[in-house]
């Protein structure tokens, strides 16, 4: 029967590295961006007897795969094994090696046959190792960036986080990472919560929210809104604006009335707030721009006011384009830039700004504990690329040709004048002055690292 083996030199003692795999949001940080996963039934843990069942790969042909969990031992070791899924057998060791006091070793062991085995190894085998071999690296390579992120914080009491937007594209990460930290998340939803402690139902439109379960919440970090890629017509620019600014006040009013009211509110805003500004380099200190986006993003961070006049301290995270293979733009772009059909897009010359989903998370966490950072925070890495860069640069990680440019009226053709000029050819050069100067450290500074990990394409 076939195996497999990975190890990794981790810089955290042991049981940390256990209790890491241990807590709630664990699989999710695993799993690999560019494989479509979706959780049917969630282990309540790794221990003997906890079962968890997913469905992986594109819809409608997403194969069901039934884990169960077995050979716990505290602190060392479990076993995940397939009950029912596409393989013939499939039986996943999970060890925790102590190397130093400072340092252990995740030792991943697998067991696996594929249907039809003999036949279907010599046919299939080097592929399905290939396959291994990218999600290790990837598993293996958060694993350390997480626990390296925590592990600079690790002095700090554990937070009570709320955050509304938490099934979003950054949200689902932010949520999976802190509870990976030890933190504990509230989801502010539009759900009804039924009893659930950890959920926290609102009503934008009705002014309403359960104010009570946000007492003694340590910080409030505020993504939801309705989403801006799309065709703006005028019913949606409102919906866009009223999302966003009718949201914001919510939670600032809500926050600022309440008898133990969180140290912190990080509210989401965008980059947009620049507008167009050529090759301009663009900190936090620069002039808001012109147009909707504009408008928008200030009075967006203006409806913080009142957390501001509570005490609160309130940060506006300005957000460029977040690069996860899950959701979002990047997830847009791969199926043309895999079909070989991938392109700049007008003249290619406009600067975009952007950020790897794992820094996105990663600089929230440490806002959250970075007292002295108030006021707006440019979200993106300290590489900003012209859109050709940007499109030679996936076309080489994905090993594609990228010669089919996309014109500027077929853009404005499909999402209208106002929304590709702001969306797609405004050019925008941001720097993350605050970020920097606090001291961050980028995880994924450069484009192609970038891409490389969260595609799984090594060299």
């Amino acid at each position: 029967m076939p195996d497999f083996d990975a190890r990794t030199l981790i810089p955290v003692p042991a049981q940390q590295l256990f209790n890491w795999h241990a807590r709630p949001g664990a699989f999710g940080r695993l799993a690999p961006p560019w494989a479509p996963l979706r959780i049917v039934q969630a282990a309540g843990g790794i221990q003997d007897g906890e079962v968890l069942i997913f469905k992986a790969g594109p819809a409608p042909f997403a194969l069901t795969w039934e884990a169960h969990h077995e050979g716990y031992i505290e602190g060392e070791q479990f076993r995940d094994v397939q009950a029912r899924g596409p393989l013939a057998h499939w039986a996943h060791t999970h060890r925790f090696l102590s190397q130093d006091a400072a340092h252990s070793i995740p030792h991943d062991h697998i067991e696996y046959r594929l249907p039809l085995h003999p036949i279907s190894q010599w046919v299939a085998g080097f592929f399905v190792r290939r396959m291994l071999e990218r999600m290790f690296t990837f598993r293996h390579e958060r694993t350390m960036h997480d626990l390296t992120q925590h592990a600079l914080h690790q002095d700090q009491p554990r937070q009570r986080v709320a955050i509304t937007g938490a099934s979003g594209l950054v949200g689902s990460a932010l949520k999976d990472f802190l509870t990976t930290g030890g933190h504990t998340v509230l989801s502010i939803t539009r759900k009804p919560s039924q009893g659930d402690p950890l959920t926290v139902h609102w009503d934008i439109e009705a002014g309403e929210i359960e104010r009570e379960k946000l007492e003694g919440v340590d910080v409030v970090v505020h993504l939801a809104g309705e989403p801006v890629s799309q065709r703006w017509s005028a019913q949606t620019k409102q919906r866009i604006l009223d999302s966003r600014v009718k949201g914001t006040r919510l939670i600032s009013q809500t926050i600022a009335t309440l008898k133990d009211p969180p140290r912190a509110l990080l509210s989401s805003s965008a980059i947009g707030y620049y507008g167009d500004r050529d090759d301009e380099i663009l900190f936090e200190q620069a002039e808001r721009g012109t147009g909707f986006l504009s408008d928008v993003c200030e009075q967006w961070e203006q409806a913080t006011q009142p957390a501001l006049d509570a005490g609160i301290r309130v940060a506006h995270l300005r957000t460029s384009l977040v690069l996860d293979p899950s959701g979002g733009a990047l997830k847009v772009m791969l199926t043309p830039f895999k079909l070989g059909v991938g392109g700049k897009i007008g003249s290619g010359k406009q600067f975009m700004s952007w950020i790897a989903i794992d820094d996105m998370v990663a600089a929230i966490q440490h806002i959250m504990f970075t007292e002295e950072i108030s006021g707006a925070v440019n979200m993106a890495a300290p590489s900003p690329v012209r859109n050709e860069q940007f499109t030679k640069t996936l076309g080489a990680v994905l090993g594609r040709p990228t010669l089919l440019p996309v014109p500027k009226f077929g853009i404005k053709l499909v999402l209208g004048e106002d929304a590709a000029e702001e969306m797609l050819l405004a050019s925008q050069r941001v720097v993350p002055g605050v970020l920097q100067g606090s001291g961050f450290m980028f995880s994924y500074p450069e484009l192609e690292g970038a891409l490389r990990h969260l595609l799984g394409k090594a060299k």
